[in-house]
C-alpha cells in the first residue's frame, strides 16, 4: 500500500528512528499531536511498510566481530537464474550481513563481519569461493566505520 508522506509522518519516522523504543505519551507530544491521532499515523506507517520493523543495533566490535571485510563479487555471467542462485545461496551464510545487487563492474557488494582473518578466510574458501559461477572476487578491509546511519535523511 503506497501512501503520501506530510511533515508529521516525517517527525514521527525522525523520532522513531532516533528512539524505536519511545513511548506513544512522548511520540505524541514531540510531533504536537494527542495519543490517538499519533497512533493512527504511526500504525498506518508501519502498515504501509514504510516503518519496516524495530530492531536492537547491536556493536559489532563489542559483540566479537570486530572485522569488517566489503566483498566485491563478480559472476561470470549475469543471467537472472544465475544471480538469484547467487543471492539465495549468500542469504544463508550467517556471515555476510548485509548484500547488495550492483551495477557496474561488480555484481554484488557484500558487507561480512567475522572474528578474525582466521575467520573471514574459513568463510572465503569454504563457502563463497565453492558457489559455482564466480568470476572475481575483491576483498576490502574495513578500518573504521566514522558514519553508521540507519535512518533515511
Amino acid at each position: 500500500m503506497k501512501i503520501t508522506i506530510d511533515a508529521v509522518d516525517r517527525k514521527i519516522l525522525a523520532a522513531v528512528q532516533k528512539d524505536g523504543r519511545i513511548s506513544l505519551t512522548d511520540l505524541a507530544e514531540q510531533v504536537g499531536l494527542s495519543a490517538t491521532p499519533c497512533k493512527r499515523r504511526l500504525a498506518r506507517l508501519e502498515e504501509s511498510g514504510i516503518i519496516a520493523g524495530y530492531h536492537a543495533r547491536v556493536d559489532p566490535v563489542a559483540s566479537g566481530f570486530g572485522i569488517t571485510v566489503f566483498v566485491s563479487v563478480e559472476l561470470e555471467r549475469q543471467q537472472v537464474d544465475q544471480l538469484s542462485r547467487f543471492q539465495r545461496a549468500v542469504a544463508g551464510f550467517n556471515e555476510v550481513v548485509t548484500g547488495v545487487l550492483m551495477t557496474g563492474s561488480q555484481d554484488f557488494l557484500l558487507e561480512v563481519a567475522v572474528e578474525s582473518l582466521e575467520d573471514y578466510e574459513r568463510f572465503l574458501q569454504t563457502r563463497l569461493l565453492k558457489l559455482e559461477g564466480i568470476r572475481a572476487v575483491r576483498s576490502r578491509f574495513a578500518l573504521r566505520k566514522f558514519i553508521d546511519r540507519s535512518r533515511i535523511p
